[in-house]
């Protein structure tokens, strides 16, 4: 089993949105409470200060944003606050933060303020009633208070972050541009936006948080016509739902590979009080089909590394929240996954590291960075399984691990060893087949970063275990791509083709296709020498911040001449809320602003190669590359 992993990728959020259902509540009004009078509150601060909303009359303006510790979109927006906060303090604007997650704590919230460096108050509202009484729903909300006490804007902050999703710079700044209307006595024009944020955690029951839940989009006519094939089950039909019974098995199964401390999940969902305390996100992405994440259409191929809830699955996690989160005998608890210790492919043979830390800002674009590190090698090395970790998940996005023998041909078609970025897994091959790197290459570090609301250091690194037994196939990752192509201003359609064919006969391992935030879906289909065709992965509705590589089940055999075609589709219009800019033209290049088109594949040679047999303890095989 191989990865691919991509260019030009953004995004850490494990709360993807993808796909998603298109039933449920209907959402609320998003003017809630605007043009109305705030009534006053009172709320204890981090430095244990009470602090009173009408405690700042003879202000022009309080902006109140309700936030979390772990949700990843409103961490990324913290420094946008503490810059507002510099900039409008001297004219008369205060800025309030409040956390009102019941299951966080007041040591948690002091704790994340100072890390995150809030420089205005920040405060708790322990059973939500503040968050009640301002019909608040999520992390991220906003609202803009003037002087007389009236709400004159709620919704977001700016239309830059999303759900897996980042523009490089807003294109509205919606509290701003309320700031300043109220700041100029003018009425405010844009009074109300949706919110993308992290539902709340209340101390209410959760059935009745229910009804607070907002659906984001909904899912493909594809998957839905596949989900109807399938057949789902109604919550109600699945009877008494506990978390000891059934929602903890189902959570080490599908969720716990990411939602663990150091991986890709933005909170853990290890125990009980994780899951009850993330309840209602639980719920809404369940239900709308965000998570797990898997966005291929079910009617085409099948994957080992298959991450869909069944339709049961999914019934009981939506019954458990809708009956209040039951706990059920703790005695039935099922024995704790057991995780490696650092490495996914086990303790690696050698690690390569990047030299030295490398500083990322807390927010803005970073070119991609690319770091040489020598193998030392004085024999050529087979490799069975590779692992590349970023030394802080929280602002890695996407690793590539290229090899440089020092040959033309060698970053270009022959060099990809492996790599990471969310959903993604690592290089591991069966007994016999493996990948060279030869003697004396250096390995190229390829690190895309995205940052996260906070300066931070990263040192990232990769970990390699050699073959053991002898070596009958090499491996071999192969771009199918297009580069020549330019997407009109305001296309939802755009369709991009790129074709390989197969020079001899080869054994197809898997599927990784890549395109950036215009991207909407991408299928790829085989034609085979007697003209029969037929389609091997189709993504109808692509997401960008979740790179999958789709494993077959199977190896399937393609004999020589057979063809490969890749058929993308790009929305480039306004209706495409992930859109940098929809009145450009874009064309390939490797920021997330711009395109690309390719359909990763792996594979190996159908026809054994001369048998390569490793060392059995192969060279400096605990060292570490300097």
């Amino acid at each position: 089993m191989a990865s691919r992993i991509v260019r030009g990728v953004v995004g850490i959020l494990a709360l993807a949105t993808t796909l998603g259902s298109a039933r449920g509540a209907e959402a609320p009004p998003l003017d809630r409470g605007v043009g109305q009078r705030v009534s006053n509150f009172t709320l204890e601060d981090v430095s244990g200060k009470k602090i009173s909303l009408y405690g700042y009359r003879g202000k022009k303006a309080v902006v109140v944003t309700f936030i979390g510790t772990d949700c990843p979109v409103g961490n990324l927006y913290i420094p946008r606050l503490v810059e507002m906060n510099k900039e409008y303090k001297d004219r008369g604007v205060v800025f309030l933060a409040i956390n009102a997650n019941a299951h966080e704590t007041m040591e948690q919230v002091v704790a994340h303020a100072k890390e995150r460096g809030i420089d205005f108050p920040v405060l708790k509202d322990p059973n939500n009633l503040v968050a009640d009484q301002l019909l608040a729903e999520r992390t991220c909300e906003s609202l803009v208070i003037d002087g007389k006490a009236i709400l004159r804007y709620r919704g977001a902050i700016d239309d830059q972050y999303g759900q897996g999703t980042r523009k490089p710079d807003p294109t509205r700044n919606f509290v701003r541009e309320a700031l300043e209307e109220v700041l100029a006595g003018k009425p405010v024009t844009t009074a109300s936006t949706p919110v993308v944020g992290c539902l709340f955690d209340r101390a209410e029951t959760a059935s009745a948080n229910l009804a607070k839940s907002r659906r984001v989009r909904g899912a493909s006519p594809e998957i839905l016509a596949a989900i109807k094939e399938q057949g789902e089950v109604a919550p109600a039909k699945v009877g008494k739902v506990t978390y000891a019974s059934d929602v903890a098995a189902i959570l080490q199964a599908k969720c716990q590979s990411c939602h663990r401390p150091g991986e890709v999940g933005p909170f853990p969902l290890l125990s009980y009080d994780d899951a009850r305390g993330h309840a209602a996100m639980i719920r809404e992405v369940v239900d709308e089909r965000r998570m797990p994440p898997w966005h291929a259409d079910p009617r085409y191929g099948h994957f080992q590394n298959d991450r869909r809830l069944s339709p049961e699955e999914r019934a009981k996690l939506i019954a458990w929240v809708e009956q209040d989160s039951p706990l059920g005998d703790p005695a039935a608890i099922p024995v704790a996954r057991t995780f490696s210790e650092g490495w996914t492919i086990g303790k690696p043979d050698a690690v390569f590291e990047i030299p030295e830390p490398y500083t990322v800002a807390a927010q803005g674009v970073i070119d991609y960075v690319n770091i040489r590190v020598p193998t030392h090698f004085t024999e050529d090395k087979w490799i069975q399984a590779a692992e590349a970790r970023p030394g802080d998940r929280g602002v890695v996005h996407h690793i590539i691990v290229y090899v440089d023998d020092h040959t033309k041909k060698s970053r270009k078609s022959e060099g990809h060893l492996c790599g990471f970025a969310p959903g993604d897994l690592p290089s591991v091959y069966e007994n016999g087949t493996a990948k060279k790197i030869p003697a004396g290459s250096d390995l190229i570090f390829q690190l895309h970063y995205t940052p996260n609301g906070k300066i931070t250091t990263d040192r990232s690194k990769l970990g390699v275990i050699f073959a053991k037994e002898p070596v009958q196939h090499e491996a071999h990752t192969r771009p199918i791509a297009q580069g020549k192509f330019a997407i009109p201003p305001g296309a939802d359609n755009y369709e991009v083709n790129s074709t390989l064919t197969v020079d001899r006969d080869i054994r197809l391992l898997n599927f990784m296709p890549h395109m950036h935030l215009r991207g909407k879906s991408f299928e790829y289909k085989a034609t085979y020498p007697d003209g029969r065709s037929e389609i091997l992965l189709s993504v109808p509705a692509y997401d960008f911040a979740w790179q999958s590589v789709y494993v077959l089940a199977k190896p399937l055999t393609l004999p020589k001449g057979t063809r490969i075609d890749c058929q993308a589709h790009f929305d480039n219009s306004e209706g495409n809320p992930n859109n940098p800019d929809p009145k450009k033209t874009v064309t390939w290049g490797d920021q997330t602003f711009e395109e690309m088109m390719i359909g990763y594949i792996d594979y190996v040679d159908e026809e054994a190669i001369a048998s390569k047999t490793p060392e059995s303890k192969p060279a400096d095989s605990t060292s570490s590359s300097d």
